[in-house]
């Protein structure tokens, strides 16, 4: 039995370091951690295994509940977890003692622990503050990116900031006390016109410059190399105007976009069909990963949308994972709870060879450590 088990894990170890599709590119980050390393790497070598399915805010509520032990709407409808957890840095600015979402920090932390421990995979975005007035992301009344960059009147205001959540992140820690890997998705949708660092206030160059320093205080001064960098847009209409604002090859791991189905399905499938196609094109261009950071369908009225428009459309590409927005409740819900409309459908989704949840991910050693059954 000892040398059947030692020979399985032997076969699969060599077949799992088989690149899938080419060269296995490196982290931006050269000092990035091992783990970290190895997560980036097992995003390249998962490509064409199915796209891997993430849900924000996944195990803190949902619809009907909130901080329920071990409880997922995903959960309830498949069976299995998402492969990928989304979260929100937005309060630690402040001190505060809960996110955006009013999950409590110390809980959040234990759920990013316990993703990390069964093999999952944690992503953050950042809602901050404004650091000018104090006010909401969504606050866009003052020139904020021109006066946090260095030279600016608020540049030490911003510092406070990075020094918060960098301080947060490096509690993030596995059983041995290795920093757990995380997808850093900051100033997402920049391509917008609805948060403080969005296109309409500030100059390509004044957003470059914040994104490197951001970076860069993260990574050189706070010595966090667990960081994989998500360069997430909203609406484009070209190559040319994803890449406007684009920091850099040695600031970015994943590019991507946020897009959503509103009014009309025919419209979501037509524009996500060709941001797929443009944001594939980049990514090969510039030796990344492709994810959609956020997608989804609010209420989701028809009752077959997973298998028929999100699946056709995310399996044609080379797209290493994509992610869903919250189920913040009967109001707000994004993905399926049993008994609503699309919950069977869901299952099929699910069930498909071409998607990946955390039944299919867990023991696959994404992070360079096998659990044997």
């Amino acid at each position: 039995m000892l040398i059947k088990r030692s020979l399985i894990y032997s076969v699969f170890l060599f077949l799992y370091t088989i690149p899938v599709f080419g060269q296995v590119y490196d982290p931006s980050d050269k000092k990035a951690t091992r783990e970290t390393y190895w997560l980036y790497g097992s995003l390249q070598r998962l490509i064409g295994a199915g796209v891997i399915f993430g849900h924000h805010d996944d195990l803190a509520y949902g619809v009907g509940w909130r901080g329920d032990k071990d409880r997922s709407d995903v959960k309830s409808v498949t069976g299995s977890y998402p492969a990928l957890y989304g979260w929100d840095l937005s309060g630690l600015e402040h001190n505060s003692s809960k996110d955006i979402n009013s999950i409590p920090f110390k809980q959040q932390e234990k759920y990013v622990k316990e993703v990390y421990k069964r093999g999952g995979i944690n992503t953050f975005c950042w809602h901050l503050n404004n650091p000018v007035n104090g006010k909401t992301a969504w606050d866009t009344s003052e020139n904020t990116v021109r006066q946090i960059i260095s030279g600016g009147a608020y540049h030490e205001a911003y510092i406070l900031y990075l020094d918060r959540i960098a301080k947060y992140i490096k509690k993030l820690k596995g059983d041995e006390g290795e920093p757990i890997p995380i997808l850093f998705r900051p100033f997402h949708e920049l391509t917008g016109n609805w948060f403080w660092w969005c296109k309409n206030t500030c100059s390509a160059d004044e957003f470059k410059t914040l994104w490197r320093f951001t970076i860069d205080y993260l990574r050189d001064t706070k010595k966090l190399h667990n960081l994989l960098v998500v360069y997430s847009v909203a609406d484009f209409k070209s190559k040319e105007a994803f890449l406007e604002r684009y920091p850099g090859d040695t600031y970015v791991d994943v590019v991507g976009f946020d897009t959503y189905c509103t009014k009309s399905v025919p419209r979501y499938q037509s524009d996500f069909e060709k941001d797929l196609s443009m944001t594939e094109e980049i990514a090969a261009e510039h030796h990344k990963l492709i994810a959609v950071a956020e997608t989804g369908y609010e209420h989701l009225p028809q009752p077959d949308w997973w298998t028929t428009v999100l699946l056709p459309i995310a399996s044609k590409y080379k797209l290493s994972y994509l992610m869903v927005w919250r189920n913040g409740g009967p109001d707000q819900f994004y993905a399926p709870y049993p008994g609503q409309t699309s919950a069977d459908d869901f299952k099929q989704f699910f069930k498909s060879e071409q998607t990946m949840f955390q039944n299919r991910i867990t023991g696959m050693g994404i992070y360079g450590k096998y659990i044997l059954p």
